[in-house]
């Protein structure tokens, strides 16, 4: 792929915002004809550098915590405690990662209460060293 120009850059912010937007309209605010955007585009796709258009969809239910639990085993790896997670349908996914934590396991549960009874779950088995619980009070950016 070429270098991105300005107008690439143009075109990626607006569509960074708004994915939707017709292909006439982004064309007049960038002020390139209809064709010449559509080829950017299409280039920008083909590339890689677009991979896709999304919805950013918001909290579907009221009564959904989502939180981070980030996990200390006493060594690595644990098999045994990726299968437990694997058991439990809250855990929506787990990270390996560097550093003083050894797993990140991302969770979406009815309550704190059930938060509280997956954590006391995780915690009290024999691979875990500490596990630290992060409740996610707002999502400002979801782009998964």
């Amino acid at each position: 792929m070429k270098e991105l120009d300005a107008k690439d850059r143009d075109i990626l912010a607006i569509l960074s915002k708004e994915a939707r937007i017709p292909l006439k309209t982004l064309a007049a605010r960038i002020g390139l004809s209809r064709s010449a955007t559509s080829e950017r585009v299409a280039l920008l796709e083909k590339s890689g550098v677009i991979r896709g258009y999304r919805a950013d969809i918001g909290q579907l239910e009221q009564n959904q915590v989502f939180a981070f639990l980030m996990v200390t085993l006493v060594r690595t790896p644990s098999i045994g405690m990726l299968d437990q997670l694997a058991r439990h349908p809250e855990v929506r996914r787990v990270s390996s990662i560097s550093g003083q934590v050894d797993l990140v396991v991302e969770v979406e549960v009815p309550s704190i209460d059930r938060l509280n009874t997956l954590r006391d779950l995780i915690a009290s088995h024999q691979s875990v060293e500490d596990l630290t619980s992060l409740i996610v009070l707002r999502r400002d950016i979801d782009r998964i």
